[in-house]
């Protein structure tokens, strides 16, 4: 599949290389490069070289090729632990409407990225009925 790109995006600009960036890997169709406004240190965003603003709207070749590429940087910035975080949708807390994925290193309890469970992860109890219902709606959608 051709390469999609949008000349107002900030990322497709980046991976024609109009605006420079701080390149820590690059692949036929990934490209990863370093945050400019990092939450820890090897803040790093690894994009497809497809626009596409969501997930559901990559094409499988270029999302295929994310995964390992996410690997290999998460590893490359030398800490055990570490966030992936991917946002779909302004709702979502997506700012850049090309799909990207920050990989955040978490060297220590004040570095990286902080998420207080009570505040930001509103979890519930869900009963088995509704499980239940909830696999079926989404077992529908896959076929």
């Amino acid at each position: 599949m051709t390469a999609q790109f949008d000349d107002k995006c900030l990322f497709c600009l980046i991976v024609k290389g109009t605006i420079p960036s701080f390149k820590v890997l690059e692949t036929e169709h990934s490209l990863a490069f370093l945050d400019i406004n990092p939450v820890s240190e090897g803040h790093t965003l690894v994009i497809p070289k497809y626009h596409a603003r969501t997930i559901g709207d990559l094409p499988d070749e270029y999302l295929a090729e994310v995964g390992p590429l996410v690997k290999k940087v998460a590893l490359a910035t030398g800490v055990e632990q570490y966030n992936i975080l991917q946002n779909n949708g302004k709702l979502a807390f997506q700012h850049v409407d090309h799909v990207h994925f920050h990989v955040i290193p978490k060297p220590n309890e004040k570095e990286g990225l902080v998420v207080k469970v009570e505040e930001n992860w509103p979890q519930r109890k869900a009963e088995p009925a509704e499980l239940a219902a909830t696999l079926e709606k989404m077992k529908s959608r896959l076929s």
